[in-house]
């Protein structure tokens, strides 16, 4: 193939997802554990004489590290620890944000928080792009089988890790594309159905390990009626937690002293600092009202086994909570919301799984 024709197109890479979920969870983590430990800690300092070594440079070094080991190493382990010191570098980065936008160097300026959850949301973005069904071409294809190929020189090639590569290869032989692509791929396949070729029994990965050890732990306790009673039970508690806030101002605004007094308290408190501020304030507690009531709805309508509508109606209130709602939630709780924000998806998640299962 002459240079003229060279492609250089880009190719995702096989698993790309999986290294994507290391670095969401390690940024996640990163953020709420440095958040925690500083609250803790009483936000300690280190260094002295006029020297303070933030923890900004300690994710900077991190990303730096995790830039250079898949340049250095070509081992597939590589990649996955740069995806985890990746995102527990981004995590120490962003989590300083605050004295990045602001010119007094404000680590607690209420908006950092907002960010960093939607940078976060961004990421998920991301990673749910890439987790979509890709169309089979040939070149990607060939890109993943040559990947795969990786376990033969390490000794660690099973015999459904040589037939998943033989697959491939069938696929890429019939598609009738490149002849020098084809040609290459029948020569592979005959090298993997060697008699000679060394195989070693099967050894999932530790997300296919944790995978199958949930779907057992699945098959064997959450039936249907109990994963419905489970999502009843969730669907109530979240909806009625997130009337609470409603519920109080209704109560306060019962006469104009309590209101009153009311709003000083949040004033004082830098929940918010001007008209402004109330006005956002008064529109978190109104969309938070707003999926509480669908929350309840969702329950009450799985209560009487319309499940379809139940299900759509509570992934609907909860996408709009996570991704709308949480960002005021953030604004004015800080990262006190990390917990409610993860029972929230905890219950999509569920309310997800009940629909692939017993409704779809």
């Amino acid at each position: 193939m002459s240079g003229n024709n060279a492609n250089r197109s880009p190719i995702r890479r096989q698993g790309a997802e999986g290294l994507l979920l290391l670095t969401l969870l390690s940024f996640a983590l990163s953020v709420s554990l440095t958040r925690l430990f500083l609250e803790l800690t009483g936000y300690p300092q280190l260094g002295g004489g006029g020297l303070h070594i933030a923890h900004v440079l300690w994710g900077g070094l991190l990303l730096f590290v995790a830039a250079l080991i898949p340049l250095i190493l070509a081992n597939r382990w590589a990649l996955s620890l740069s995806a985890i010191l990746a995102g527990v570098g981004v995590g120490l980065f962003i989590d300083e944000v605050g004295k990045f936008i602001t010119s007094t160097n404000d680590y607690f300026y209420p908006t950092a928080a907002p960010i960093i959850y939607a940078f976060f949301l961004l990421t998920v973005l991301v990673y749910l792009n890439v987790r979509k069904q890709r169309l089979m071409n040939p070149r990607a294809e060939f890109y993943t089988i040559l990947d795969g190929l990786e376990e033969i020189i390490d000794r660690d090639l099973s015999k459904e890790e040589r037939e998943q590569l033989i697959t491939r290869l069938d696929q890429i032989i019939f598609s009738g594309s490149d002849a020098d692509i084809v040609k290459l791929a029948i020569s592979l396949k005959d090298f993997l159905n060697s008699s000679d070729l060394s195989l070693v029994p099967h050894r999932p990965d530790f997300w296919t390990r944790q995978l199958n050890r949930y779907h057992r732990f699945e098959k064997r306790w959450l039936s249907r009626s109990r994963f419905h009673r489970l999502l009843i039970i969730g669907s109530v508690a979240v909806g009625l937690w997130m009337l609470t806030s409603p519920v109080i101002i209704l109560l306060f605004s019962q006469t104009p002293g309590e209101l009153q007094n009311f709003a000083n308290a949040i004033l004082s408190n830098q929940l918010a600092r001007n008209q402004t501020g109330l006005t956002w304030l008064e529109v978190r507690i109104g969309l938070e009202g707003s999926v509480g009531i669908l929350l309840l709805l969702c329950a009450f309508l799985l209560t009487f086994r319309r499940e379809r509508i139940a299900v759509t109606i509570g992934t609907f209130g909860l996408l709009f909570s996570l991704t709308v709602v949480s960002l005021l939630v953030f604004y004015f709780d800080q990262f006190s919301s990390i917990i409610n924000a993860t029972i929230q998806f905890t219950l999509l998640v569920t309310l997800l799984r009940y629909r692939n299962l017993f409704v779809s």
